[in-house]
């Protein structure tokens, strides 16, 4: 059996980017009828078409689509491979990381992430995204550097996940809120009107079901995507705000919180991100500052 030309994979990857043969033959420094060659070479070694004429241009076969993120992946770690390994200098490093991230992770964790890394690496910004569903696409794509997030079921298998925050559920409430005045029992607690937390609209969750082993029910007046607008409304009105207490610390400043009154199952909030970026000198660096400043603010 005679061995496959890898350089092909440099090849498909740069046309299914391009989806032109005259695109990727300048991407490439080729002639196109070189490209045009190698495109006959593709389709002999794969059996499939791979790029079709469609009127003026060509579109990707639904194989080449298939095989777009995976040979993206293979020559990206092709090229780690490769590549010598530098020691790596941040302060003379100049880049953009891009971290996808509550905006209560970025409250009680960014300033001090800032700061180090300004300290250390000048060269260097933090780009913080709004984290607004479980999309685990822009990692895969490229366009997300890192991401915190609590690990479930949607998360994409072939993450890396590094375990960084162990939280837990307290109840916030305005000063001088009723429940700001005595102790707080299951009874007090669900008889009070509720902030809900859930990006996908769901009006119940882990505390409901815990209020329901003892025959109470909360009455959710309203339900809000995230933790931040839930304590932003908490602040101003007699509503009950239920929220992960490591995460919010800062968020809650000024404000009345308790532990809820019955038990809930505590969170881990993890660090995320593309095995292909594993062995990057720079973004493992930069992850080790991540996982410093969000140990040592306890």
């Amino acid at each position: 059996m005679s061995m496959p030309d890898f350089n092909l994979l440099v090849t498909l990857d740069v046309l299914l980017a391009e989806g032109s043969v005259a695109r990727a033959a300048r991407r490439l420094r080729l002639s196109p009828s070189a490209m045009s060659r190698a495109l006959a070479r593709l389709r002999e070694t794969t059996g499939d078409p791979l790029l079709v004429r469609a009127g003026r241009g060509l579109v990707p076969t639904p194989r080449a689509i298939e095989l777009r993120e995976r040979v993206g992946q293979l020559v990206q770690e092709g090229h780690a491979v490769l590549r010598p390994v530098e020691k790596l200098d941040p302060a003379q490093l100049v880049r953009t990381f891009t971290l996808r991230t509550s905006d209560g992770f970025v409250e009680n964790f960014g300033p001090a992430l800032v700061a180090r890394i300004e300290a250390e690496a000048p060269g260097v910004r933090l780009f913080f995204m709004q984290k607004s569903d479980k999309d685990s696409r822009p990692l895969r794509d490229g366009a997300v550097d890192l991401e915190t997030g609590v690990v479930d079921s949607a998360t994409a298998p072939e993450l890396r996940v590094q375990a960084l925050i162990r939280d837990r559920f307290v109840g916030v409430v305005r000063l001088g809120h009723p429940l700001s005045q005595a102790a707080i029992s299951p009874v007090s607690y669900a008889a009070g009107r509720h902030i809900h937390v859930s990006r996908q609209g769901l009006d119940r969750g882990a505390i409901d079901e815990a209020l329901k082993l003892l025959g109470l029910e909360r009455k959710v007046v309203t339900i809000v995507g995230g933790f931040s607008n839930a304590l932003a409304l908490a602040r101003a009105s007699d509503l009950i705000a239920s929220v992960p207490e490591r995460h919010t610390g800062n968020l809650r400043a000024g404000m009345h919180s308790f532990p809820l009154p019955v038990p809930t199952p505590e969170i881990t909030v993890s660090l995320l991100w593309h095995p292909r970026l594993d062995a990057d000198p720079a973004h493992r660096w930069l992850r080790g500052h991540v996982k410093e400043v969000c140990a040592s603010l306890r």
